[in-house]
């Protein structure tokens, strides 16, 4: 079975990355896109030649050809058009965050158990070999009892006022784009929920967080996570146990920050670094998507993980007094 796939929206990542990855996924056919924009259309096309071109995205989901939607539109707009594709019988893969609030999710749970579709979060770093193998370790016991994690996501466009992560009214800020990555890759290869955000300190300009300095207990162990818009780039997460330490140099843009690798400390030296060059997480994503749809092969993020990392940054807004 293929999956014919529609974009709605024609954004520079589904450009750079998505639309590239469902065209090179097994199983995965990019089909359409939807957009109003000639230029837009006209730079899809560019690389794919063969795309249709809807002028709305309600005549993409009203398209009989297409059996899956990507959506990467504004974080304001994701419930919206999530609940639309699914009421028009696709399956969806929508960017992260889906929703702005936690409890944002329970709707497209809701229609999700009715009507018996994918319907999930575009968290690709779970298909990644490094975070599997991160969390491998950490549950056989490599690095002895989990004590505490350490994450740091951040770049630097402070001088593009106009991007929709610096804008309010989408939905932008640090912790919507990036910290749901330290926030949530901390939950997945812990597989623990927080117990209590214990500090907030937030930075902010025009309506959106700009810097966020944030300390949490889980039920066994404690985390300080670091994200900024305005900081140079840089990427890391650190696992500390009582045995050992786990560190991932590339976590969240393997490939494009650098290449992924899996560090194991014992002691006072190396045990292994673990090297994965050559995976693209967002083939894996797409093709695991499919295996789902196809089989039932279990998918890595589900709505419940979702809205449990959203639940989280939730928490976080509250500790900061943000409402």
């Amino acid at each position: 079975m293929s999956l014919n796939w529609g974009i709605l929206g024609g954004s520079a990542f589904a450009l750079a990355q998505m639309a590239p990855a469902i065209h090179a996924a097994k199983g995965a056919r990019l089909a359409a896109l939807a957009t109003s924009s000639s230029e837009k259309a006209s730079a899809f096309q560019a690389y794919f030649p063969d795309l249709r071109i809807h002028q709305s995205y309600d005549d993409l989901l009203e398209d009989p050809g297409i059996d899956a939607v990507y959506i990467p539109l504004p974080n304001t707009l994701h419930v919206e058009w999530t609940m639309k594709a699914m009421q028009a019988g696709k399956h969806v893969l929508c960017e992260k965050p889906i929703a702005m609030t936690a409890a944002e999710i329970d709707a497209l749970i809701g229609m999700r158990d009715q009507t018996g579709l994918l319907a999930t979060e575009a968290y690709m770093i779970v298909h990644h070999p490094q975070w599997q193998r991160a969390r491998a370790l950490i549950t056989d016991g490599a690095i002895g009892k989990l004590v505490h994690v350490q994450g740091v996501f951040s770049y630097n466009n402070a001088d593009q006022p106009g991007n929709i992560r610096n804008t309010a009214e989408t939905g932008g800020g640090a912790i919507p784009d990036i910290g749901v990555y330290t926030y949530g890759s901390t939950r997945f290869a812990s597989g623990e929920e927080i117990t209590a955000i214990t500090h907030a300190d937030l930075d902010y300009e025009n309506g959106v967080d700009t810097l966020a300095r944030v300390e949490a207990r889980f039920k066994t162990f404690s985390a300080s996570w670091v994200n900024s818009m305005r900081m140079h780039p840089a990427q890391m997460m650190t696992f500390v146990g009582d045995t050992g330490a786990i560190r991932l140099s590339a976590p969240f843009n393997a490939g494009v920050f650098g290449e992924a690798q899996v560090e194991l400390h014992r002691g006072d030296k190396v045990v292994t670094v673990e090297r994965f060059p050559g995976v693209n997480q967002y083939v894996l994503q797409v093709e695991a998507f499919g295996r789902y749809v196809a089989e039932g092969v279990p998918f890595a993020w589900s709505l419940e993980d979702a809205r449990a990392t959203q639940a989280l940054i939730d928490a976080v807004y509250a500790k900061a007094g943000v409402k």
